[in-house]
């Protein structure tokens, strides 16, 4: 099939983004929008995990899953499958199945969205590469994407599952931190691209000292947004944010008693509450103050451009608003809203940093 006169093949194979300024657009809007549905499914996965509502579906069907009960004979094999798991029988012994129904339709929500993320990501990339907008390395990332998307809901099984234990009456920490980190990965992956189809080209930045200490700055914020959300993960899936509610101390301590109660110590940072809790707000405060001496130094930088200031200054409010919420959420107690709103805030702290690294992408380049 000849290439289309405006695809990114009339550039020559190896060009990766569409040349014309219009398909970019198209291309890139695409993407915008998983990128947006990928924040929603970040919300929900929280909501899901605070509601209890994860384990209330107790078979994995990836096909024939998108369609609910529709008979109230099916409600019923659905509602005897859950009594049979540990969660009801300690959380949940007793209510009916209408609140049963409650619970089921938060994960059938969940599980929904992801399964419509696929069909959006696949029924325009075939239209797309079809009609030659998309490079052929194009084309295969995004097949990529859509691969690891389906590996995620396999990955978001294998957490589930670890609830069904006789002992359980939630998921595995451990898996719900891989599960998270698997969907921040896809979420910046596609971030990525979208923001790269839009501006294929970087912005050169001269690469002096100040320049690059902020592009080191840029990536170290990154790096420490990773690991925050990682230690956040880790909160959630011990209940840690359930325990030492005030702030900024932790039951009268600036390090609360038996933080490295556990041995070997490397055991404290998964299994042991206090430490758990004290890490995250560590983290979380180390971010803030990262971000704060950036965008201090940044603006004291006119070489840096008027774009990356104006990341930088984005990303500074919202890195306040993350703060406030996880203060909010700690001192009231993790309620559903303040803890679901936190979870997507990292999701967008996330997003900034990554914009702001991407328009630093032209350090140095002539």
């Amino acid at each position: 099939m000849s290439a289309h006169p405006s695809s990114g093949l009339a550039k020559g194979r190896d060009s990766v983004f569409p040349a014309s300024a219009h398909d970019r657009r198209r291309v890139s809007n695409w993407l915008f929008a998983i990128c947006f549905m990928l924040l929603g499914m970040i919300a929900l996965g929280g909501y899901t995990r605070l509601t209890g509502s994860g384990l209330s579906i107790m078979d994995w069907r990836p096909i024939t899953g998108m369609i609910p009960p529709l008979s109230h004979a099916e409600w019923e094999r659905q509602f005897e499958l859950y009594k049979t798991i540990p969660q009801y029988k300690i959380l949940h012994d007793g209510f009916g199945l209408a609140g049963f129904q409650q619970i089921f339709w938060a994960e059938w929500i969940h599980r929904f969205w992801g399964r419509l993320m696929g069909m959006v990501l696949l029924i325009p990339l075939i239209w797309f590469a079809v009609t030659g907008v998309l490079s052929r390395r194009l084309i295969a990332r995004l097949l990529l994407f859509f691969v690891l998307g389906g590996l995620q809901g396999a990955i978001g099984w294998f957490m589930v599952a670890s609830g069904f234990n006789p002992d359980s009456t939630a998921v595995a920490p451990v898996r719900l931190v891989l599960h998270l980190c698997c969907a921040f990965a896809l979420y910046i992956a596609i971030l990525w691209t979208a923001l790269s189809t839009r501006a294929p080209e970087p912005v050169f930045i001269p690469a002096t000292p100040e320049v690059v200490r902020i592009h080191r700055l840029a990536w170290a914020i990154c790096c420490i947004i990773g690991i925050t959300v990682i230690a956040g993960g880790f909160t959630a899936g011990t209940h840690a944010g359930f325990s030492y509610n005030t702030f900024p101390l932790m039951d009268g301590h600036l390090i609360p008693a038996g933080y490295a109660r556990l041995h070997p110590f490397w055991l404290n940072w998964f299994q042991n509450i206090p430490a758990i809790q004290f890490d995250h707000r560590l983290l979380a405060t180390a971010t803030a103050m990262l971000i704060g001496v950036t965008i201090f130094l940044g603006l004291r930088t006119p070489k840096l451009g008027r774009p990356a200031q104006d990341a930088l200054m984005l990303m500074g409010w919202v890195v306040l608003l993350q703060y406030a919420l996880g203060v909010t959420t700690l001192l009231l107690v993790v309620p559903v809203w303040a803890a679901t709103v936190h979870q997507t805030c990292a999701a967008l702290l996330l997003t900034t940093a990554i914009v702001v690294l991407h328009r630093l992408r032209g350090v140095g380049r002539v």
